[in-house]
């Protein structure tokens, strides 16, 4: 399961960067340390955080990830999910894949708990 996972994240790599992400790669030094947080826009049921880490970490092994908020909880307006550390670059490069993923993967999760 655990390669199916890899092959979804580096069919999403080379869609979302193809060559690479130029803006990024042209206006942000590599040797530039930051830190990000995801934080929650609507109510819902949370999924793809364990994907999300994968994605950041297949991207950039050294990059440390704190999760506040486990897949499957209750989330509202606000709550972080978690915090990113390490090369902006990295993080930058990783955050539209993620987004998709745990956007696409949450609102499936949000949607179901309706029903059941």
């Amino acid at each position: 399961m655990e390669h199916l996972i890899d092959n979804l994240i580096d069919l999403a790599f080379a869609e979302d960067l193809g060559e690479g992400d130029h803006t990024t790669l042209c206006s942000i030094p590599k040797s530039a340390i930051g830190q990000a947080k995801l934080i929650i826009k609507e109510a819902g049921i949370l999924a793809g955080v364990e994907v999300g880490v994968r994605v950041f970490h297949k991207l950039d092994p050294q990059i440390k990830i704190n999760v506040l908020i486990k897949d499957g909880s209750k989330v509202a307006p606000g709550d972080v999910v978690f915090t990113v550390e390490g090369k902006v670059q990295s993080i930058l490069q990783a955050e539209r894949t993620v987004l998709n993923i745990m956007q696409r993967m949450s609102g499936i999760a949000t949607t179901t708990n309706k029903y059941v």
